[in-house]
């Protein structure tokens, strides 16, 4: 019973692993895009 569990938490790791590197990626770039904007408004 334990194996099975470990087993489904592993396989929805690793299923949703990509779309969690995905959602970093886009954070940073939002990131990036407010802080040059804000940069632009106070140049």
């Amino acid at each position: 019973m334990v194996r099975r569990v470990l087993l489904v938490v592993a396989l929805v790791i690793m299923i949703l692993s990509p779309l969690g590197c995905q959602t970093v990626q886009g954070i940073g770039k939002d990131i990036t895009w407010i802080g040059e904007k804000g940069s632009e408004l106070v140049e």
